[in-house]
């Protein structure tokens, strides 16, 4: 008996001599890898993802991160950052007059104008730019500089209009060069109201197009011309008469990432070529971007500046890298105006309504036959920056975009670990005082969340949705 009581006393001790088994774990929202981590098992071994605190610099979650895959329009990103960098978010594209004749005492020009394309693809009338796009140069702003500025009353000769700032190729890699629809025009460094007719068809010959439109801008100013238009290229001793500014390349970009607007990101791509590359074309423009982006760490495969073409080859790492690197740059404030808000604006308009990613989050989406992506930046619960990159290959686009959707919220919910550093100031975010597009669906600006750290998403004057032909067509 002695022995027993022994025994159930040394128990006794053991037992209150044990520490206190853990309380059951509960779900921290401080880790949004567990809820990321379910969602990627809904779109397969093709799909990869990242995400990294920009506040810290910690890794937040990574699967499948350095496999390089198709981007879609997330490509987008890299022609923009390198048009914002390269040329500078004050940069503009110049649609030029050039003079290749004589003009006399009396106002008389005798012989050809040229009005050369810069790649400006807001370039057309002043109803279009207007109904269309919002803002944009004109037609009859050219013309009405170049009558004050040269003194012309008359026109013995003809206007030429000259597109030899690009090649004649008038789609991308994914047709061959050819004519593409998902372009919805074709593809010239003379562009006038995005290529389309009168009557909303395509223009078969853009510059020469664009030539006519000229002469008829003249006549309407009271400007007798005698020739007919036509197209050619400027001789090389041609005087500059006079040009229009593009939109600054802050407010193209933009114009390009919130609706994804292709061809606008293709004419950018053969800008960055013609100014900084060997020639305006996709290939010169599409090295250039190589280069810019190489110098941030990524070695994608660079085919397009749209997304269009399934060669073009990234990982969500590297396009993380790239908005790491834009985050860091004095374009930021540009940036970040950008990119489509969750819930708000541009491709990005009807997607995580109602949830805590709306206002939090913003970024670029990418869509192909078979090809789901998104990627850009989410505010966390406790104010971390954190870059994001999701690039689903081979998936259901429906189930993708669920899937992108749950990651987004969970980094909206997160409330990452550290401290948030002292953030720099940035200049430049508040809005600017450009017209509204007519067509784009004007943003509540004080629907925004209070951005604590001082980076305004930037929702800017465009609207939630690219124009369709069709819809432009509507407005003939």
């Amino acid at each position: 008996m002695q022995r027993r009581t022994a025994l159930t006393t040394l128990a006794l001790l053991a037992l209150a001599t044990t520490p206190a088994a853990a309380p059951a774990a509960t779900p921290r929202t401080d880790a949004p890898a567990p809820t990321m981590i379910r969602a990627m098992a809904a779109v397969g071994p093709s799909s990869g993802a990242i995400a990294i605190d920009l506040s810290t610099g910690r890794q937040l979650y990574a699967q499948r991160a350095d496999v390089r895959r198709v981007p879609a329009s997330v490509e987008k990103l890299s022609t923009t950052a390198t048009a914002l960098v390269r040329m500078g978010g004050s940069g503009v594209l110049k649609t030029s007059i050039y003079g290749g004749g004589v003009l006399d005492d009396h106002g008389t020009y005798q012989g050809r104008l040229y009005m050369r394309g810069g790649g400006d693809p807001t370039f057309g009338s002043e109803w279009f730019t207007e109904n269309v796009f919002g803002t944009g140069a004109t037609i009859s702003s050219l013309v009405k500089k170049l009558l004050l500025e040269t003194g012309i009353k008359q026109i013995h000769g003809s206007v030429v209009g000259d597109e030899s700032l690009f090649d004649t190729r008038r789609g991308g890699p994914d047709t061959d060069y050819q004519f593409s629809y998902d372009l919805g025009a074709r593809l010239t460094a003379l562009v006038y109201n995005r290529g389309l007719t009168d009557n909303g068809s395509y223009q078969s010959s853009p510059a020469l197009y664009a030539a006519a439109r000229m002469t008829d801008e003249l006549r309407r100013q009271g400007i007798k011309v005698s020739g007919r238009p036509s197209q050619g290229k400027l001789p090389a001793d041609s005087e500059l008469l006079t040009q229009v500014d593009s939109p600054p390349i802050s407010t193209l970009i933009r114009m390009t990432n919130t609706p994804s607007d292709n061809f606008f990101a293709e004419t950018l791509i053969k800008t960055l070529g013609a100014r900084f590359g060997s020639a305006g074309t996709t290939a010169a423009g599409a090295l250039v971007v190589s280069e810019q982006i190489a110098r941030w760490g990524l070695h994608s495969t660079v085919a397009d500046g749209s997304g269009l073409s399934y060669s073009n080859r990234t990982s969500p790492r590297e396009v993380v890298a790239l908005l790491s690197a834009m985050y860091k740059s004095p374009d930021v404030a540009a940036w970040r105006r950008s990119l489509a808000v969750a819930g708000r604006t541009g491709t990005l308009a009807a997607r995580m309504v109602a949830t805590a990613a709306q206002d939090r989050c913003q970024g670029k989406t990418g869509t192909l036959p078979g090809v789901s992506a998104l990627a850009g930046y989410c505010r966390s619960a406790n104010n971390h920056l954190i870059a994001f990159a999701f690039l689903m290959n081979d998936v259901d686009i429906s189930v993708a975009r669920s899937t992108q959707n749950s990651m987004a919220v969970a980094l909206a919910r997160s409330k990452p670990s550290g401290a948030v550093a002292k953030s720099r100031a940035r200049a430049g975010i508040q809005q600017t005082s450009q017209p509204s597009p007519r067509l784009l669906k004007q943003t509540d600006q004080t629907s925004l969340i209070e951005d604590l750290n001082a980076e305004s998403l930037g929702l800017g004057e465009l609207g939630s949705r690219a124009l369709s032909r069709n819809q432009i067509v509507g407005l003939f």
